[in-house]
C-alpha cells in the first residue's frame, strides 16, 4: 500500500491544493481513487464525492465515508452540482487516466477532465494522478492517438481553476503515511478484497483487470 496506491491517492489530493474543511470530488473508485478518498477524509474534508460505474466500488467508497456518484444514472458532474447547490466542489481528483470512459461505457480520454472542470467550483483546484501518455496508437479517435484531447479550456480559464499533474514521488510521502497507519489514523487495508498465494497471481490480475465484481485490491502472500 505504501509503495504505490496510498501515496498516489494522497498525492492527488495534494496536487488539487486541498485544505481542511473543503469539499472534493474524486473520479475513479479503483485503488488509487479510494485511497484519495481516504486521504481526503484523514485531512479533514467536509464532503467527499466518488464517481464510478461499478456497484462494488461505489459501495466500498460509501462505506469509507464518501458520497457515491453513479455515473450510469446521469451526468456525474451535474449530479455533484445538484448536491452542492450548484457551486461544485472546492477540489477534484482525476484517478482514471487516458482510457477513461463516458457514462455509456465508451472510451473518451477527455471525459473525466471535462467533468472535473464542470464539477469543480470557480477558482478551485484539480489534481491529476490518472496516467495520460504522449501517444496511444490504438485509441478510438485521432486526437487520442496523438496523446491529445478536446479539453474544455475555455470553461477552465473562465472559472480560474488550477491543475496539478504528475507521477507521485512515493518516498516524499510514505514515511509520514506509515506513521498514520502505525497510530491507527489510516487504514488502507480496508480496500483489500482478496489475500491469495503467489501462484494465483495471473488469475487474480485477470479478474482485477476486467473489473469483475468484488475484485478491489489483491494482496499476494507467497508461501500460503
Amino acid at each position: 500500500m505504501l509503495s504505490d496506491i496510498f501515496p498516489t491517492g494522497w498525492h492527488g489530493v495534494e496536487l488539487s491544493g486541498f485544505l481542511p474543511g473543503e469539499s472534493i470530488a474524486i473520479y475513479g473508485a479503483g485503488p488509487v481513487g479510494l485511497m484519495a478518498a481516504h486521504s481526503a477524509e484523514i485531512r479533514g474534508a467536509s464532503q467527499i464525492f466518488v464517481v464510478d460505474s461499478h456497484d462494488d466500488r461505489l459501495k466500498l467508497a460509501e462505506a469509507m465515508g464518501a458520497i457515491p456518484i453513479d455515473m450510469r444514472k446521469g451526468d456525474p458532474a451535474q449530479q455533484i452540482l445538484d448536491a452542492t447547490g450548484g457551486l461544485g466542489t472546492d477540489r477534484g481528483v482525476e484517478a482514471v487516466g487516458y482510457q477513461c470512459c463516458d457514462r455509456h461505457g465508451k472510451e473518451r480520454s477527455n471525459y473525466t477532465m471535462n467533468c472535473l472542470v464542470k464539477s469543480t467550483k470557480a477558482t478551485g483546484g484539480i489534481g491529476v494522478v490518472g496516467v495520460f501518455i504522449p501517444e496511444d496508437p490504438n485509441a478510438p479517435d485521432d486526437l487520442q492517438k496523438e496523446g491529445k484531447m478536446a479539453f474544455d479550456f475555455g470553461n477552465f480559464w473562465f472559472k480560474g481553476q488550477k491543475i496539478g499533474t504528475g507521477q507521485c514521488n512515493v518516498k516524499h510521502y510514505n514515511r509520514r503515511l506509515m506513521k498514520l497507519i502505525e497510530q491507527g489514523r489510516a487504514n488502507p487495508a480496508q480496500i483489500i478484497s482478496h489475500r491469495l498465494p503467489l501462484d494465483q497471481a495471473p488469475d487474480a490480475y485477470k479478474h482485477f483487470d476486467e473489473r469483475d465484481a468484488g475484485w478491489t485490491k489483491v494482496v499476494l502472500k507467497p508461501g500460503i
